[in-house]
């Protein structure tokens, strides 16, 4: 668990964050980026039982750098809520992609928020990279090939 990377820490209180997108990936899970736009399930589980009698709030924000006017930049909200059974979950239709906030608020004994930013149908920085490395093999492969040919056509001695 400690290194699960689908933790999400709001203030000393722990999440299990899960998504799925039901039309497109099937049964495959994510917890970081979301691979593609269209519905998306999300699923927040409670580690931490303390949780259960607390109420729980969970807004989506567009990224704009700037979270001065909550209300204009809100994509999705759940009001604040207690969820005894330990889960809060919640199903959204991104319909462009983009770069995205999830804010996950809990009032305990204290106000607790996790801020976690996403990108929505954006290759990820990781895919970005690996695609640039596969060109870079491809290039010095096809340059190699040809000074190779090349070498071999002029070793050819014509009586």
């Amino acid at each position: 668990m400690a290194e699960d990377i689908c933790k999400l820490q709001v203030g000393p209180y722990t999440m299990h964050f899960t998504g799925y997108q039901p039309d497109s990936t099937r049964e495959k899970e994510f917890c970081e980026d979301i691979p593609a736009t269209g519905r998306t399930v999300v699923v927040l589980d409670y580690l931490d039982l303390d949780l259960r009698s607390f109420p729980t709030e969970v807004r989506v924000i567009r990224d704009t750098g700037s979270e001065q006017d909550l209300q204009a930049i809100t994509v999705f909200h759940m009001p604040p809520k207690v969820y005894p059974n330990g889960s809060v979950d919640f199903e959204y239709t991104f319909d462009k992609p983009g770069k995205f906030v999830g804010l996950v608020t809990v009032d305990g004994k204290q106000r607790h928020a996790a801020r976690f930013p996403f990108s929505v149908g954006q290759p990820s920085m990781v895919s970005h990279y690996i695609m640039v490395a596969l060109a870079a093999i491809a290039g010095v492969g096809a340059i190699f090939f040809t000074l190779r040919g090349r070498r071999k056509s002029s070793g050819i001695t014509v009586s």
